[in-house]
């Protein structure tokens, strides 16, 4: 056994001398593609704070000197996993998003001395690349034309950044519905999608389907509301026949189901 062992090994070698270089290559583009992995996987991303010219940064302390309020609470927000720790970063938890504070401190808080995220949003989309690409798409959020900042749907600096999930007793139409009065409601007969949440049948950011729907036409519908096709050839949802129906547009464009949000008259939605 010790013997075909050695030949093996034997063996080995000779073929790592005679391909030194493609192994060498192998390795080394293996080790990258660990790496990478590593990287995504546990690694955090390091980014640098936004700069601004001739300003340095001046701790969260010296924030508090005028913001004493927001500085408070910023340790109850999800950006606060943002902070930066340590003797070298200075505690720089508020210039992590606004830039380094000293030209505003010593101006006594002049405008245009400190960067304000809700009129640049490209603060945000540092971190948020995925969805700086989602407001790129046809159909989007006014965002990058400046009608509608991150701050108007999310909270930055208290609590969770995105209203409603886990224990709160909110819910995420709360936050559309500063903006959406019509669709919020109430009434008598509730779309039972709208009680789970916008994100239900819309994405927030961005789509490539009109009015930010997550899916197009009837498909969206059919997530929640069961189909079943007979062996005659008819589709029946919600118990009725709707073969001809699916052959004249989405479910609400069809003259059918077009109070999508609720409705005040009937509780299949029609008006």
């Amino acid at each position: 056994m010790e013997a075909s062992m050695n030949k093996t090994f034997q063996a080995l070698a000779r073929w790592t001398n005679t391909h030194r270089r493609p192994v060498a290559l192998a390795i080394i583009l293996g080790g990258a593609a660990i790496g990478l992995i590593s990287c995504v996987t546990t690694s955090r991303t390091m980014l640098a704070p936004p700069e601004i010219a001739g300003a340095e940064f001046v701790g969260t302390k010296t924030c508090a000197e005028c913001h004493a309020e927001l500085v408070r609470d910023f340790s109850s927000a999800t950006h606060a996993r943002i902070k930066a720790n340590g003797r070298n970063a200075m505690d720089i938890g508020c210039e992590s998003c606004h830039g380094p504070g000293s030209l505003h401190n010593q101006s006594g808080g002049a405008a245009h001395t400190i960067i304000n995220p809700r009129k640049s949003p490209s603060v945000c989309f540092q971190c948020h690349l995925d969805t700086r690409g989602q407001f790129n798409l046809p159909n989007h959020h006014p965002v990058i034309e400046g009608k509608v900042t991150c701050a108007d749907c999310h909270s930055s600096h208290k609590g969770n950044a995105i209203v409603g999930g886990g224990t709160s007793l909110a819910t995420e139409q709360q936050t559309c519905a500063k903006c959406h009065t019509a669709q919020a409601g109430p009434y008598v007969f509730e779309h039972e999608a709208v009680r789970e949440g916008c994100s239900t049948c819309h994405t927030p950011h961005g789509s490539v389907n009109e009015k930010l729907l997550i899916t197009r036409d009837s498909s969206l519908c059919l997530k929640c509301h069961m189909q079943q096709q007979t062996a005659g050839g008819k589709i029946f949802i919600g118990g009725r026949d709707h073969s001809s129906s699916m052959m004249r547009g989405t479910c609400w464009s069809a003259g059918c189901h077009e109070a999508v949000h609720g409705s005040h008259i009937g509780s299949s939605l029609r008006f």
